[in-house]
Parts: structure tokens; sequence; C-alpha cells
């Protein structure tokens, strides 16, 4: 990277009498970060360029130049052949100084009616819309790879907790749908961010406006914007879109980071439900037994990470009088690095799901322990004419007896448990089996079989939609 550029060139330095201290130089440069932006500054410039040719502010030979040398441009940052220069302190300058060498006279008119306020705030509403795309790109194939799982262990019964505690059998299948659900309220806030950010700041100028004829709407169609913004001064200041995807982000972080815990939890030796494909684990230096689940760990701690960045932009914006303040320059290394955490996690999950190998015989012996067909009892006594409160008593005694003797209730005799009641019949044991439980939850949302495979047949329909 190049720091010889002459202070004299610089594009706002009329004005001034000396040069620019040179810590204040490296302090206020953007373009070690805001360079990843190229792409969408070149095809802003482009759009402004042939607008300008339109509304007739330049001629149809000077567009051609601006447009030829841009492309020029852009391949060469592509090839790796651009000079970056901090003391063109931004992305924009350091195109705009390079095409001015490259055609002359004609690229210092690229910069007519417009300013680098609404092109950053243009060239940002193009990043986020293209990273959102992509991100729900990822998103989308993790939800695949959780419903074939789901679909694949349909009829897998593990227990199902509350409180980290034994609660009642459901289905592995089942399980996987709720992340799925989850994954799914993600997508539709993505949707919904790219939704309102995709309105053309350009043409908002520095705050006011500008006095040339320019066509706002040929702008915005150019990029595949809905219209332009409706406010010149909102438009250059405003980052909510940039605080929403990281709303959205931090949501999507934290949904991954309760799956996480859940997979560190379940390949522990004390659960051992399942088991991850070594790929995707690490050992240990010292312990040769170890298998670490580094990937869900990871994912798991860089949750703070994304949600940090949340509370940062929340506090950037905060105080901000209208219009464009320097401070909306600290907007882009936290935004870029949430979408940089999402696409690595997303694309982590994505390639690990469909390698999730459940240990079906130790679920289904963990689902027979803890008492977790209770429930079902109190539902079979109050089918009896037994009100849910008294049965749910008669349950209660139950189970304390099944403790005190180490007996499962479905391990327990007809005359142990007609001691709680003369309502239980021969017919108790079909209700009190795993099985017999899971299907009886045979309803929209519920965890017998059939019903996971609906669900996952009704969301497969319903992402061929999208």
């Amino acid at each position: 990277m190049s720091d010889k550029t002459p202070d004299a060139i610089k594009p706002w330095g009329g004005r001034f009498s000396e040069p620019t201290d040179a810590f204040v130089e490296r302090f206020t440069a953007s373009v070690t970060f805001d360079k990843r932006l190229y792409h969408h500054d070149i095809n802003g410039s482009v759009a402004h360029a042939s607008m300008l040719g339109k509304a007739g502010i330049l001629t149809e030979t000077e567009v051609q130049a601006i447009v030829a040398g841009l492309e020029a441009i852009r391949e060469d940052i592509v090839a790796g052949r651009f000079e970056w220069s901090v003391a063109l302190e931004d992305v924009h300058m350091n195109i705009e100084a390079e095409l001015t060498k490259r055609i002359g006279m004609t690229g210092k008119k690229l910069h007519t009616g417009r300013s680098r306020n609404d092109q950053v705030a243009t060239d940002i509403r193009l990043y986020v819309r293209d990273e959102i795309e992509s991100l729900c790109g990822t998103l989308t194939r993790l939800q695949e790879a959780l419903l074939d799982l789901a679909e694949r262990e349909a009829d897998t019964i593990m227990p199902g907790f509350t409180h980290l505690q034994s609660a009642q059998p459901i289905t592995f299948g089942h399980h996987m749908m709720a992340w799925y659900e989850m994954l799914e309220r993600d997508y539709s806030r993505l949707q919904d961010c790219r939704t309102r950010l995709n309105a053309c700041p350009l043409g908002a100028a520095a705050l006011a406006g500008t006095s040339y004829p320019i066509q706002r709407e040929y702008t915005a169609q150019l990029l595949g914007f809905d219209g332009p913004t409706r406010n010149s001064l909102d438009s250059v200041s405003d980052r909510d879109f940039a605080i929403e995807l990281a709303a959205a982000g931090s949501l999507i972080m934290t949904h991954l980071s309760r799956f996480s815990e859940e997979l560190v939890l379940w390949t522990s030796a004390q659960f051992d439900f399942v088991e991850l494909p070594d790929r995707f684990c690490t050992g240990s230096s010292i312990m040769p037994q170890k298998k670490n689940p580094d990937v869900p760990e990871l994912v798991r701690g860089k949750t703070g990470r994304v949600n940090g960045h949340l509370v940062s932009l929340l506090t950037l914006m905060k105080s901000q009088p209208l219009a464009y303040n320097k401070d909306n320059q600290e907007d882009k290394e936290p935004l870029f690095d949430i979408i940089d955490t999402l696409r690595d996690c997303l694309k982590a999950y994505a390639d690990m799901m469909p390698a999730i190998k459940p240990k079906k015989d130790n679920l289904y012996k963990a689902a027979s322990k803890g008492y977790a067909t209770a429930t079902d009892l109190a539902d079979y006594l109050v089918r009896k004419g037994i009100a849910f409160r008294d049965a749910h008593e008669i349950v209660g005694k139950s189970v304390a007896y099944g403790i005190e003797q180490k007996k499962d209730l479905s391990e327990l005799t007809l005359s142990e448990l007609q001691q709680f009641s003369d309502q239980i019949g021969e017919d108790v044991f079909k209700v009190l089996t795993l099985e017999g439980s899971v299907q009886s939850r045979n309803h929209i949302g519920g965890t017998a079989p059939d019903q996971v495979r609906a669900a996952v047949a009704n969301r497969r329909a319903a992402m061929a939609a999208r």
C-alpha cells in the first residue's frame, strides 16, 4: 500500500493551507477496510455516470470514457494490480483519483451531482444487499440439511428436556424441526431487512440534494433498487439497515449458539447422544483420548462477538445530529465482521449437519429414564374421568413409589399402579411405552413421526416457493 500521494491532490484540499498531519491522515483513513466495497463503488459510479449522460450533464463520449476507465480499474483490483493509498483516505477517492489519472479531466466530472456522503450510503446498501442474498443461500442450505436429518430420524426416540431435566419422550426429527423453525424466522428477518434497505440514496448529495437536473429514479433502476430514498438528510445519515442486519445476525448467532450448546452436551461421554464427524473436531495436545467439539464451541463463542457489534452500532448512532458525521466511518468494521462471522458460522453448520449421526440406542435408553411418560399416565386417568389435578397427584405418588422401588412407571406391575387408582387397567401399558407416548402427540406441531414427516414436506414446499 502506497502513502506517497501528495497532499496537494486531495480532492478537497483547495481550502487548506497546510498538509494533513501524518498521524491524522492514518487515523482518519478508512481505505484499509472499506476497499472491500470497490465492486459496489464502481457499480454505483457507472450508474451515476450513465444517469448524468441521460440527463445531458455529460456527453455520451464522456460517459463511455468513464465507464471504460472504471471497468479497467475493476479488472486491476480483482487481479491484485491496484495500488491503494492511505493518503487518498478511502475506496471512493482511490478509485476516482486513479480514474482521473487514466482518462484525464473527464474523470473529474464523475463526481458531478453527488457527494461521498450519498456515495458511501449507496455502496453500503449495495454491499449489504448482496451479502444478505449470500447469507440466505447458506442459511437455506443448513435448513435443507435439517429437513433431511429430521425426515431420516422421524422415528428415532429421544428424551425431551425442560430445565435440562428429562420431561417427555420426543423424536429426534421433531427436535431438528425446532432448530429449523428458528432458522426460518431468521431467514424472514433477513428478507425483511433487505426489503427496507432497498432504496437508493444517490442524488441526496452531501445532505440537501443537488441543483443539477438529475434523474434519481433512473439511477435507482440501474442499481436494482425499488426506488430512490425520500429525504436527502435521512438518506446520507441513515444506518438503520446496518443495525437491523446486526440485530438479525445476533438472533442467528443466538440460535446457532443454542444448537452448539446442545451438540456440546450431546457429544459428551455423559450424554453420548450423537457422533460428530472427525473433520469438525480436534484433539488434545496432552490427552490422546479426547475428541473436542471445537466447531460448535467456537460458534457459541462468536455469538458474543456479533452481539458486541450490535451494541457498538447502536451506540455509534445514538447521539448523532443530522446529517452525516465522521462517526459513521465506524460503521463498517463491525458490519463487515458481522457478515464475515455469520458467513463462516452458517457454512460450518451447513457442512456439519448432514454428517451428524444420532446414537439411537443411547437416545432410546436415555428417554426411558426420568419417568418421561408420567404425563401420559395423567392423560390416561383424565380419559377415565378423573380431574386433571387429581390425576396429577396420583401420578406424582406413583412416580415417588417408582423412585423408591428403582423402577420406571412402565416397569411397575398393574397391582402396584392400582394401589394409587382403581381406574388403572391393563390398557395402561400401551400409553406407558415411549412409542405410544410419541405416537399420541399426533397433531400439527406435535412430535409424532407422521407429524414430523408432514412438517418436513410442508417446509420443503414452502422453501421451493421462495
